[in-house]
């Protein structure tokens, strides 16, 4: 891609489409609009993210809650709450479930960003205690085995669902 100034009356080109592209905010993006559709179309009011395995950045369930987060409100015209749990201690764990019944309690919905199952004590105990959980694949950072270790720890019957991030999509995001 050239590093030179698009003219201020683009002719129609690829270098034009490729910048349009990259100025679309990632919950403005079609590929984020249908995961949030078909996780809005199951019934939940808190949903774990976790990584499928290790490999990725420490905020990256993170970056997609925030992104689900805010494409789930211009969706919903409603705030979407997002609860950060990449780095919560076990000495934290009872205050910071209690603080996601609230959460819950109250109507509002919540998304659980969570650290990879393999890397935390506290993932598994937090991902059962929501309605659901989704598994956040990242292919070139995430083995298939991690992916099925996650999923048999905290339960089959806890997924509604995965969905598979590439390394560019996250980094839009951020």
């Amino acid at each position: 891609m050239s590093s030179a100034p698009l003219a201020k009356n683009p002719q129609p080109g690829p270098q034009v489409s490729l910048a349009r592209a990259a100025d679309v905010e990632p919950w403005q993006d079609a590929e984020w609009q249908r995961l949030w559709l078909a996780l809005e179309s199951k019934p939940w009011r808190s949903l774990a993210l976790i990584p499928a395995g290790e490999g990725t950045t420490l905020d990256f369930s993170l970056v997609v809650a925030l992104t689900l987060s805010r494409t789930g409100m211009v969706h919903l015209g409603s705030p979407i709450q997002v609860a950060d749990a990449t780095q919560v201690p076990l000495n934290q764990l009872t205050a910071f479930s209690n603080e996601v019944r609230r959460c819950t309690s109250d109507g509002q919905r919540l998304l659980v960003a969570l650290p990879p199952a393999g890397a935390s004590a506290i993932t598994a105990s937090i991902a059962q205690s929501c309605d659901s959980a989704l598994l956040c694949v990242c292919p070139e950072k995430m083995t298939s085995a991690q992916a099925k270790r996650t999923v048999k720890l905290i339960g089959t019957s806890r997924f509604v669902g995965s969905a598979i991030f590439h390394p560019h999509q996250i980094a839009r995001a951020k």
